[in-house]
């Protein structure tokens, strides 16, 4: 039986779900980052958490990680992607990611993103999907993925 991957917009009572994800998704590689304080994550994602600009991502039907997509001036910007660990490496995130630049290419955008230089496996992952490293910030990396300048959006499957 295939699985199916849908989205669904988040909402105000998604606020327990989306923050225990973000602490499944991302303890290790801010703890590696800045140490990971529970008081200070917790008050920090309750005084940015906004639903309206988050997506949950599903998996047949089940809750599995959270995406959110900016429009920035000369890019579609990956704000935010986590999944929960025991859906990683299953291919959700990549899915994920070759929908986005197909989104950013088809508008003629570049794809972009930041991921912290502690989270090693989401990195690879990146380049692996044709993300390169343009910009070294003090604990992220800026990376871009540009549509093909000899046509049109390349379709990945």
């Amino acid at each position: 039986m295939k699985t199916r991957l849908t989205l669904r917009p988040a909402a105000e009572d998604d606020y327990d779900f989306l923050y225990e994800l973000h602490r499944a998704a991302m303890l290790d590689a801010i703890a590696a980052t800045w140490g990971w304080d529970e008081a200070w994550q917790q008050a920090y994602f309750q005084e940015h958490f906004d639903p309206t600009r988050r997506q949950i991502v599903l998996l047949d039907g089940k809750e599995v990680g959270v995406i959110s997509i900016e429009i920035r001036e000369s890019s579609l910007y990956l704000a935010l992607i986590e999944i929960l660990p025991n859906f990683q490496r299953i291919g959700i995130g990549t899915t994920l990611l070759r929908q986005f630049k197909e989104r950013a290419f088809a508008a003629g955008s570049r794809a972009a993103l930041h991921v912290l230089k502690a989270n090693d496996s989401a990195r690879r992952l990146y380049e692996r999907e044709g993300f390169k490293i343009i910009g070294v910030e003090d604990k992220k990396y800026l990376m871009h993925a540009d549509p093909d300048p000899d046509g049109p959006a390349q379709k990945q499957t």
